[in-house]
């Protein structure tokens, strides 16, 4: 039958695809960048998210990198990408159909930003299918760690492995024909199946099946000499007369849906927002539009046909890949005790005030925290040591009277947190967690929290109607010598002791009486009915938050020595983008540190030409959210939270940024940024044309290594030196 999938698809494609076939090196030319309608003052915020993707990609194509934490990187740009066509794509997908025809900020249509979108992607595929191929896989065979096809194997290998799959794999399989009597199956959400078309020597007729790889099942069988790695859907292939007895198996291949995964809920008309959200969840499953279609190259324009048809696709939304299918299952082998394959592990240090004391106990937060606030910087410094313990000893203190938190994406109710706020609520304390359902992609998760939490006493809330509430706020209420005594957390991270090792992230915790007295009020205006419109510390979203950043860049572009920095992982919002420029033609300094979107133009003559934006991408998330307003002769004003500049964050959710007054505090912040700003190892600057490039390693400073060490250092006696 000939092979000709690709005539189905745009012109790129079909190139890359063919060249793939014949064996030829298949990098295409750099995607097109989309035209601007306008006069270039905006970068478009799709091409700018897929650019950070490229720069992620980049490290899973850094040569110097362990081949594990290579093949990580691959994973991440995989899921990444997933999360990017589920949403975003989705969305604009939705606009084509409605037929909106308003551009975005910067010229550009929804069908104008799906081509251009199109054109990038087809190239992060083709680099991440070189990488896989060329590279990861052939150093991961040195390290003997090979994966392998079922062609590769011996008579006694083939014969395990039969077992193996009538054992463990057969009984969970189900063959769906398509035929008159058969309707087309519905294929789910990121699911990977194979496209199988079967003889009837009786009746000579060709049928088509499709077979789900399940994903209760692992992604890899592992062979007996523990070295060698089969993809499931290779070992199910291999024995599809199994599951069609009778018939001639005449094609199989493999390929993969993505739907849109954007829920629609109209929370006014909700009496149950929980019961709402999960009769959506179960609808939205069902009957969610497919956006993209992966294919191998070899998938026959008979079946490819039929697929796209079936599944009411164009050719644009189409993607061939040479590569593994789903490369998010590297993460199976990431997972391998191999740790000279991977990079050096790291653990947080303890918070040098939260040391422990002569016996090896640690010592009481309360305590700590009445002589003075603390800051810490995870991964660099413990979060089990610092949040954890903070909310660990509030629920067996017997003098705490209340916990109050917020709880945008955490662990699970195994988790320490909600393991120390069901214990807390079991002892008689006052304990309330407003559970955010609409967190996108945990919302499933979140609702097993919610109930977990309601068994066990917990007041449980779900924020406020139309607002996602994504601050990230504790609130400990105290008794003390007769009086009452509040303790706050405020991070830019979630609750979760996972991503707490892999995200960087700060936490301020504090007894600040007039913070608690904010922590209070945000608290009852979350749970309650409040038209709270000002806070004395907390800068609040939606009420007040992009009013006072728009108030502080202004101010800075009236002084003659203002000086902006801030350090978020977007900015998109017009209004604040504006506000930047006309601080730069004002004569204001500014340095943006954004790890991923960026719509703002730099260095462009009379409009922003005193502006700089750099990106870190390395082995920790850059996630913490710092705002400097201010010089350094006439001081500075810095705020940390869970807000970006974004038109969703400033203006559909609940965000609370909090200022950090300390001023051995605030010399920490300001040495966070300067290491980013000098860092030319994991840097990345933001040109004037929109290209990204990698900033030339002069001196050698990597942002992590450098933080690692002085979080090590910081824990030494004096004179004792610390390293990464």
């Amino acid at each position: 039958m000939a092979r000709a999938a690709d005539s189905r698809l745009s012109q790129s494609a079909a190139q890359s695809g063919k060249a793939r076939r014949n064996g030829a090196a298949s990098r295409p030319a750099p995607a097109p960048r989309p035209r601007a309608k306008t006069q270039q003052r905006y970068i478009n915020r799709e091409v700018s998210w897929l650019d950070f993707n490229s720069r992620v990609l980049a490290l899973a194509e850094d040569r110097t990198s362990p081949v594990l934490e290579r093949a990580k990187f691959l994973a991440i740009v995989s899921q990444n990408q997933d999360e990017f066509f589920q949403v975003r794509v989705a969305g604009l997908k939705e606009q084509v159909g409605a037929g909106v025809s308003a551009t975005a900020p910067d010229g550009l249509t929804p069908q104008e930003q799906l081509a251009a979108i199109r054109a990038q992607v087809v190239g992060l595929v083709a680099r991440q299918d070189r990488v896989y191929n060329d590279e990861v896989v052939p150093l991961l065979r040195e390290a003997d760690i090979h994966i392998v096809g079922t062609g590769e194997l011996d008579e006694a290998e083939r014969t395990w492995l039969l077992g193996v799959f009538e054992e463990r794999i057969f009984p969970v399989l189900t063959p769906l024909a398509v035929d008159p009597a058969h309707p087309f199956p519905y294929i789910s959400n990121l699911s990977l199946n194979l496209a199988v078309q079967v003889r009837d020597p009786v009746r000579r007729r060709t049928r088509f099946a499709r077979v789900k790889v399940p994903p209760i099942l692992p992604r890899f069988i592992v062979m007996p000499d523990g070295q060698r790695f089969i993809p499931l859907e290779q070992v199910i292939a291999t024995h599809l007369d199994h599951l069609f007895p009778g018939m001639k198996v005449v094609s199989h291949h493999p390929f993969r849906v993505t739907r849109n995964a954007d829920l629609e809920l109209e929370e006014d008309e909700a009496d149950d927002l929980l019961a709402a959200i999960e009769t959506e969840l179960r609808r939205h499953r069902r009957l969610a539009d497919v956006v993209r279609l992966e294919v191998d190259p070899d998938m026959s324009e008979e079946v490819l046909s039929l697929l796209v048809r079936e599944l009411e696709l164009g050719e644009d939304d189409v993607y061939v890949t040479s590569g593994l299918l789903d490369m998010g299952a590297l993460w199976a082998l990431h997972a391998l005790d191999r740790p000279e394959l991977k990079d050096e592990p790291w653990t947080g240090t303890v918070q040098p005030r939260l040391q422990p004391g002569p016996n090896g106990a640690p010592p009481s937060v309360f305590r700590v925290l009445r002589e003075g606030d603390v800051l810490v910087h995870h991964p660099y410094e413990s979060f089990a040591t610092s949040v954890e313990a903070f909310i660990e000893q509030a629920s067996r203190d017997q003098d705490v009277l209340a916990i109050k938190q917020t709880l945008y994406r955490t662990s699970g109710p195994e988790g320490s947190i909600m393991r120390s706020l069901i214990r807390a609520a079991e002892r008689g304390k006052q304990v309330v967690a407003l559970v955010e359902l609409k967190a996108r992609f945990d919302e499933s998760a979140n609702i097993a929290w919610a109930r977990a939490l309601e068994q066990a006493g917990v007041h449980v809330v779900y924020g406020l109607v139309g607002l996602k509430t994504h601050s990230k706020v504790t609130l400990v209420v105290r008794r003390e010598d007769g009086a009452i005594r509040h303790y706050v957390h405020v991070g830019t991270g979630n609750y979760n002791p996972t991503t707490a090792t892999i995200y960087e992230d700060l936490g301020l915790l504090s007894a600040d009486p007039v913070l608690g007295a904010d922590a209070i009020e945000l608290f009852n205006h979350l749970t309650g009915y409040s038209r709270q419109r000002s806070w004395r510390r907390m800068v609040v979203a939606p009420v007040g938050m992009r009013s006072s950043i728009l108030e502080l860049i202004k101010r800075e572009a009236l002084l003659p020595d203002g000086r902006i920095v801030m350090k978020m992982n977007s900015l998109v919002d017009e209004e604040v983008i504006n506000a930047l420029y006309e601080a730069s033609t004002a004569g204001t300094e500014i340095d943006l540190v954004i790890r991923g979107i960026c719509c703002l133009r730099p260095g462009v003559p009379g409009q922003s030409e005193r502006i700089r934006v750099r990106s870190i991408v390395g082995r920790f998330l850059e996630h913490s959210r710092i705002f400097r307003f201010g010089s350094d002769g006439r001081g500075a004003d810095y705020y940390i939270g869970s807000a970006d500049m974004m038109p969703r964050n400033l203006d559909r959710r609940v965000e609370v940024l909090v200022p950090v007054l300390d001023p051995a505090l605030t010399e920490s912040l300001a040495h966070i940024m300067d290491v980013e700003l000098a860092d030319d190892v994991l840097g990345w600057r933001l040109g004037p044309d929109g290209e990204w490039t990698k900033v030339p390693t002069v001196k050698g400073v990597d942002t992590h290594r450098k933080l690692m060490s002085d979080a090590l250092a910081a824990t030494q006696p004096a004179g004792v030196a610390g390293g990464a």
